[in-house]
């Protein structure tokens, strides 16, 4: 029974995305031939086109990568992939606890081999064709390896330790399992911004003293604890921008990507500066991370249920080992399935993710009013190619944030 309702799920998950992508594809295409009339002043015909064939372009790999996705679930499910692994790391690993680790290391191993085309199609061909990739195949492959060294480094210990507390907590487990998550995901947000950040980027203080003044007074004006300005080389791989800030406290830093400040005069910073303070004050990072952490212990509970249920194993085509602890099967079996599950509730994130930008345009007109901000966001769908025309239902489903025209509707009539 079970098994079927994964393949139902599987099916519906895989028919709904095509579905959606169908719409998104065509209605992008509809309106390729014209630049909307709110931004026909502002955006020439030749972006607007080139943003359309953006979006379709990813629009067909993301539907290639998604169908080569559902393969490799089915053949490590049903078809038999995680039983043979679990079997084969059984004969050669005496330590249940590495044998486990192994489990879990070799199925991301795989995953990763297997997504790895995806991301070099998706840097070198995609995001060079329409002239955004800057970097060069050398920095790639030193990006990865860095990625790797860090996910061993942070990942292995932190793996370790919910494996133990499965096995040896008994059965509260799921809530040792979380406070294990909780004091994980704090320590990254401390490490980050000193230690892992600088492995990828080379951060330099703000060199505009104006510029600075004018993000300190914002900063005063919000009760925001600033204690560092930085430009990061995001130049280095990307010609796309963003600005963002980390940090406990009163200590935070706001980070510019130097693509950002390259395009925007200070009134626009200070505008999507504003729009991030925004964020802060109806505090949303905070309601955010405390709804993943609910989320992440309603799964661990749900899982550690599921981990005692035979069909579970079963149902997706795996026989436990006797005798022997299957906790690694359990967690692989779980994380690899529950995006299936889990894809139905993308259009109540998104919702809740769009109104909290609303709520973040908002704040920031009290501050700077609406015409730096609109122009900001005018130049950045310009510079990073998002489409000014998506399809209604595509977007309610997947944008975290309001399509461009309602934004801008709402900034200039508050509403």
């Amino acid at each position: 029974m079970f098994t079927l309702l994964f393949v139902v799920f599987l099916l519906g998950d895989l028919s709904v995305r095509f579905w959606l992508a169908w719409r998104q594809l065509g209605h992008v295409s509809r309106h390729r031939e014209a630049v909307p009339a709110e931004f026909s002043e502002r955006i020439g015909l030749h972006s607007h086109q080139r943003a359309a064939d953006y979006t379709v372009a990813r629009i067909q790999l993301q539907m290639i990568e998604r169908v080569v996705e559902a393969v490799v679930l089915i053949g490590l499910t049903l078809l038999g992939g995680l039983q043979f692994l679990d079997i084969e790391l059984g004969r050669l690993i005496d330590s249940e606890m590495l044998r486990q680790m192994a489990l879990v290391g070799a199925v991301l191993a795989l995953l990763g081999v297997i997504g790895l085309p995806f991301s070099l199609w998706r840097v070198f061909r995609l995001e060079a064709r329409f002239g955004f990739n800057r970097i060069t195949p050398r920095l790639f492959v030193h990006d990865l390896l860095k990625v790797l060294m860090v996910t061993l480094v942070l990942g292995a210990p932190l793996l370790a330790g919910v494996l133990w507390v499965m096995t040896h907590a008994g059965p509260d487990w799921a809530w040792w399992a979380w406070g294990i998550w909780l004091a994980f995901n704090l320590l990254v947000l401390w490490l980050y911004p000193n230690y892992i950040a600088p492995l990828f980027n080379r951060f330099t203080p703000l060199d505009d003293p104006a510029l600075s003044a004018r993000i300190h007074a914002l900063a005063k004006r919000c009760g925001f604890g600033l204690s560092s300005l930085y430009v990061m080389d995001g130049s280095r791989r990307s010609a796309h921008g963003n600005a963002y800030f980390t940090g406990f406290g009163r200590n935070h830093r706001i980070v510019f990507f130097d693509t950002l400040l390259s395009r925007l005069n200070a009134d626009e910073v200070e505008a999507v500066l504003a729009h991030e303070l925004g964020h802060f004050m109806h505090r949303h990072i905070l309601k955010r991370l405390a709804l993943s952490f609910g989320a992440a212990l309603v799964f661990l509970l749900l899982l550690a249920w599921l981990s005692g249920q035979l069909w579970f194993y079963t149902g997706l085509g795996v026989i436990p080992q006797l005798g022997r602890p299957n906790d690694g099967l359990a967690l692989v079996l779980f994380f690899l399935t529950i995006p299936v599950f889990t894809f139905w509730a993308t259009p109540l994130a998104s919702l809740l993710s769009r109104r909290d930008e609303f709520q973040a345009d908002r704040f920031a007109v009290t501050q700077c009013g609406s015409e730096p901000l609109i122009n900001a966001l005018v130049k950045l769908y310009d510079d990073n190619a998002a489409t000014l025309t998506p399809d209604p239902i595509h977007s309610a489903w997947y944008d975290s944030h309001p399509p461009a025209a309602v934004r801008i509707n709402h900034l200039r009539h508050g509403h």
